[in-house]
């Protein structure tokens, strides 16, 4: 028997925490940086910009380029979207259990809104959760906590009421700053070193201990 959710409303970043797009997502930045400047990308300079905003991140590396850096990636990343993307096993699943439980659910990510149900359809989660923040939404970008507080505000909750649950220390940042409980991931881009030297509120390995943690007793 399930107790009673810890949090009333649960947020979640995207990439490397509810979709496997880190692959797709890596590809991406190395297809870009390949036809725009004749670069080679390495995986773990790719894996670094993972849940930054994809335009700052890019004019930060190349201020000259990054705005073509962009529309290679994006265009690349759309078209081999469907060919990369990869399921996290046991996601949807998670998220039906949240939300028999009663737990409001939703996602706050650096993705263009579009971009990111194109990603929930991808793996199986369309259906199970709304998108309520995406990089439409705000000025400021993780790791400032305005996504998180637009989310909560469309949602008319509490930030204190809410947790966070992302792959990157950015993720677990913007939790903090926003008064939210930190959830860290570490079947994502982030490194478990780093997660945990942030102190989240719980560092978990798999989605069954996701579950355990967001519903006392469902994962037993």
């Amino acid at each position: 028997m399930t107790s009673s959710p810890r949090w009333p409303t649960v947020f979640f970043d995207l990439d490397g925490t509810l979709a496997d797009t880190i692959p797709l997502i890596v590809a991406s930045y190395q297809h870009a940086f390949r036809v725009v400047l004749g670069e080679e990308v390495d995986e773990a300079r790719a894996r670094a910009w993972i849940g930054r905003p994809l335009l700052e991140a890019l004019l930060e590396e190349s201020p000259e380029h990054g705005h073509a850096l962009d529309a290679a990636y994006r265009e690349w990343n759309l078209a081999n979207t469907a060919r990369l993307i990869r399921r996290y096993d046991g996601v949807p699943w998670m998220l039906e259990e949240l939300t028999a439980a009663g737990v409001r659910t939703a996602v706050v990510t650096s993705k263009r809104r579009d971009t990111a149900r194109i990603a929930l359809e991808a793996v199986g989660a369309d259906h199970l959760i709304d998108v309520v923040a995406g990089l439409e939404d705000t000025t400021r970008h993780k790791p400032a906590p305005d996504p998180l507080l637009h989310g909560a505000a469309a949602l008319g909750v509490d930030p204190a009421t809410c947790a966070y649950v992302g792959d990157a220390t950015v993720d677990l940042q913007a939790a903090r700053a926003a008064g939210m409980a930190a959830v860290a991931v570490t079947w994502g881009a982030g490194e478990v070193e780093a997660l945990a030297a942030e102190s989240p509120d719980a560092l978990v390995g798999d989605v069954a201990g996701l579950v355990g943690l967001l519903l006392p007793l469902a994962g037993s």
